[in-house]
């Protein structure tokens, strides 16, 4: 023996191979996590997390953990406004899990998983716009049933009647578009069952540059209330999203 261990190929080098090339599993998270009031959702010193309804995979790099024989993954705030409402809290936002949900902006699909594992009962139809970003939303909508995206304007409601015949419980869009608030009322008016939420993520820059931000969610709130549309909650998405706030309302 020259003390340099086995030889290349001999059993000690397969082995190390065979290692290397186990799927490993996800670490089970510290202690001190609790179900958060949102369903399939925790909060933990990872930050808030989903129940993964496709344990295994990853949408957006986020890390995996095993919690009571489930996958949970972590929620990026700074890479979603719902995960930043999931942190900061709301006391409007609520869901049962079997929601239908008409997303407008679905963008490449990262809010739209969470969204998934949330209303895992419940169906999610998400639509986009740009190619490019259906084209990831796609690959997301492949491994999740209750995902169903359109390829579409969010102004062009004509299409998604016939994939959301009986309204939708909840209506969410991110947009960044001068009209967000009437391309939101319009789908409200559309499809927001009677006692259903809408969410709207305003973004003030996207409406204009020259005004104080505060003046535009003033106006862009006022324009919801004339509607017809209870505000329930303004939310500022600081220090996750800069100039943005989330309005949630309630079709009376």
């Amino acid at each position: 023996m020259n003390g340099r261990g086995p030889p290349r190929g001999g059993p000690g080098r397969r082995v190390r191979k065979a290692e290397e090339k186990a799927p490993r599993s996800p670490p089970a998270p510290a202690r001190g996590y609790v179900r958060h009031a949102f369903p399939h959702t925790w909060r933990s010193p990872y930050g808030v997390l989903t129940e993964n309804s496709v344990p295994g995979t990853k949408v957006y790099g986020e890390r995996l953990f095993m919690h009571e024989g489930k996958e949970l993954r972590t929620w990026n705030p700074r890479r979603s406004k719902l995960g930043a409402i999931a942190i900061l809290g709301s006391n409007a936002l609520k869901f049962e899990g079997n929601e239908t949900i008409l997303y407008l902006g679905a963008a490449s699909g990262t809010t739209v998983s969470h969204l998934s594992d949330i209303v895992a009962g419940g169906s999610v139809v998400a639509v986009e716009k740009s190619i490019r970003s259906f084209r990831d939303l796609l690959n997301v909508a492949r491994m999740r049933r209750n995902i169903h995206p359109v390829l579409s304007d969010a102004r062009e409601t004509d299409t998604l009647v016939p994939i959301i015949p009986g309204g939708a419980d909840m209506v969410y869009q991110d947009v960044a578009q001068r009209d967000q608030a009437q391309i939101f009322l319009d789908a409200c008016d559309r499809f927001l069952k009677p006692g259903g939420l809408g969410v709207l993520m305003v973004k003030a820059r996207s409406i204009t540059v020259s005004r104080d931000t505060k003046e535009v969610f003033d106006e862009v709130e006022g324009q919801l209330r004339d509607s017809g549309l209870k505000v329930w909650e303004r939310k500022n998405l600081e220090p996750f999203e800069a100039d943005h706030v989330a309005m949630v309302v309630n079709r009376p």
